[in-house]
């Protein structure tokens, strides 16, 4: 398979020793030393298996499956090591990769191919973004902010500073959806934020019913066009799937933007 553009392929990021087996971060031969790969000073060190790759992402990324990550690897996004046996074993590295990689896919809605390109940037040094590793540092410390649990209404309501019956009328209004459990996903924090900021203009929950009926429909329309996608089997189908649905989400959400604003401009006009 393709690996991303902006990326060397992984057999260019590698050398043989002399039983054969793959040296990892040798250069071939004639080739100069390549430099450290982002992010810099976390440990490169394989410790973890897909398990512990998947209960360290879940709380940031619940649908990530081994087949997600079988996939990244294959795009050349990131580079498991393998045991004898020819298991995987991920370093807190290798997670912060991956957990780069998934966040702009899901915050941004970017294509694996500019995601490649960000991360060679972030490989040579040729970019400013300000990234900071969120897993562990070399000597193990976890830095950043804290893995994003799920939410309860009153949780969400403490952490956004409005009344839980703010958050409860969202709820009624189906503008937020609650798990069996109660439980919130991670974007309704950012819907709980615009939804107070709008009701500091008279605009109550039950205004906002338009709103969630606009983006479902949206997202009917990007479930049209991965349905055929989605439904075959193969590994690689299932994440061009994924990767097609957040890039046309965004494309969608870009466009709703635009009009919107168009729309606001001739209020004025």
């Amino acid at each position: 398979m393709t690996t991303a553009p902006g990326l060397s392929s992984a057999r260019d990021r590698h050398e043989r020793a002399d039983d054969g087996r793959a040296v990892r971060g040798a250069p071939p031969a004639g080739r100069p030393q390549l430099v450290e790969r982002w992010p810099h000073g976390v440990s490169g060190e394989p410790t973890m298996r897909i398990s512990d790759v998947l209960a360290e992402l879940g709380g940031d990324f619940p649908t990530v499956t081994p087949s997600k990550l079988r996939f990244l690897e294959e795009q050349g996004l990131v580079e498991p090591r393998r045991t004898a046996g020819g298991y995987r074993q991920y370093s807190p590295a290798d997670v912060e990769r991956l957990r780069y990689v998934l966040r702009q896919q899901r915050d941004r809605y970017l294509p694996l191919r500019v995601i490649g390109e960000q991360l060679a940037a972030l490989d040579s040094g040729r970019t400013d973004e300000p990234l900071t590793p969120r897993l562990a540092t070399a000597d193990g410390e976890r830095t950043g902010p804290a893995l994003a649990g799920r939410h309860t209404a009153a949780s969400l309501a403490t952490e956004t500073g409005v009344e839980v019956d703010f958050v409860v009328a969202l709820l009624e209004a189906g503008v937020l959806s609650a798990s069996r459990s109660g439980h919130l996903d991670a974007s309704a924090h950012e819907v709980v934020v615009a939804a107070a900021a709008l009701a500091e203009h008279g605009i109550e929950p039950r205004h906002l019913r338009s709103f969630r009926a606009a983006a479902d429909r949206q997202v009917s329309v990007v479930d049209q066009i991965v349905a055929p996608l989605r439904g075959q089997r193969a590994v690689a189908a299932q994440a061009h799937a994924a990767s097609v649905a957040a890039e046309v989400g965004e494309l969608c959400g870009q466009l709703h933007t635009v009009l919107v604003r168009a729309g606001v401009a001739r209020l004025t006009s």
